[in-house]
């Protein structure tokens, strides 16, 4: 079975990723199909001179057989073309559009189990507003669509296999205080764990929480989140589970703690993203947990700076995209291991 590749916002860097990492990727283990524009991949592949034999589609019905197509062949379902020329480092709505169009596709193909997984290029926020869509990701998208109420963002490095869970994802600084307290931390840091065990393999995780607060607080001194809501939640849970905290977050990265965890979970993005890029921003990966569907996407966002420069490295997504078919397998293998 296919795994899907969506181009993302054709004025960034996606389109350029998809086509380098379709050249590098394994194809005995990896059959993609693009979903997005065909025009922009070949607009790209041919002022990159990337050399990819592009072949386009209406729908999955006219592809089924993209399996046995030659490697250096990529089929290409278009969603919607730009009315003009592309345009490397605009934002439009067009873009937007034909970004979110794209996702919507590859994720109802997942749903209707035609392909095993969705690997999405990066997408601009402001485009997207732009075309007249509320979300401010793929994440609340995808939740939307799968009726999903709380999926979790969860960032991994292969190469140190550094994870990093987010509590909230993204919203105002100011909210976030509330939101901690109003949402169900123990269902969340279930599901992480769940998520580990099967997406992963890690048998017995061990996850590691990190503090609201400066310090973690100091005891109360600077902020009550961690005595009132993360201590009495993780004393709950570590019956059932290896949950540890709450850590001060300042020193926790900087002294190498993660090495420890099998995840460590972030109340707020820069919290843990912030590390997560200056650790492994080339090899980190977005991994959606939570879903019905298998989403993994690079860590690093549009590139308008350098879009069409030929800059752009593939290997985060090529990383995303080999996850995906481990992901795929690890849940097939779980499921048959059930029945």
């Amino acid at each position: 079975m296919q795994t899907v590749w969506t181009t993302g916002d054709i004025h960034g860097i996606g389109p350029e990723i998809v086509l380098k990492s379709f050249r590098e990727i394994d194809h005995s283990t990896c059959k993609p199909i693009a979903v997005g524009s065909v025009e922009a991949l070949r607009f790209y592949n041919r002022e990159l001179d990337l050399g990819v034999t592009i072949n386009e589609f209406g729908s999955f019905r006219d592809l089924e057989n993209a399996a046995d197509f030659p490697d250096n062949v990529l089929p290409v379902i278009s969603v919607a073309e730009p009315a003009g020329l592309v345009n490397p480092g605009a934002v439009s709505a067009e873009a937007g559009h034909i970004a979110m169009k794209a996702i919507d596709t590859a994720a109802r193909l997942c749903l209707e189990g035609k392909v095993r997984a969705m690997v999405t290029a990066p997408i601009h926020k402001e485009a997207i507003a732009k075309a007249g869509y509320s979300n401010t990701g793929h994440t609340d998208f995808l939740a939307e669509l799968c009726g999903i109420s709380a999926p979790a963002m969860l960032f991994y490095d292969p190469r140190s296999t550094l994870t990093v869970a987010l509590a909230t994802v993204h919203v105002p600084l100011l909210s976030v205080p509330n939101m901690i307290r109003s949402m169900d931390l123990e269902s969340f840091l279930l599901n992480l764990a769940q998520s580990l065990r099967t997406d992963f393999h890690i048998a017995s995780p061990r996850i590691a929480v990190l503090g609201l607060n400066p310090h973690a607080s100091d005891g109360g001194v600077i902020g009550t989140e961690e005595e009132t809501v993360l201590a009495p939640c993780i004393g709950k849970l570590s019956a059932k589970e290896r949950i540890e905290g709450p850590f001060p977050a300042d020193g926790f990265f900087g002294a190498g703690m993660y090495r420890d965890y099998d995840a460590v979970v972030a109340m707020y993005h820069d919290q843990g993203l912030l590390p997560f890029k200056v650790l492994a921003f080339e090899t980190g990966i977005n991994v959606t947990t939570g879903l019905p569907v298998i989403r993994t996407s690079p860590d690093h966002g549009t590139g308008f700076d350098i879009a069409g420069l030929n800059r752009a490295s593939p290997r985060s997504f090529t990383e995303a995209a080999i996850w995906a078919e481990r992901i795929a397998d690890n849940r097939a293998e779980k499921s048959t291991a059930k029945s």
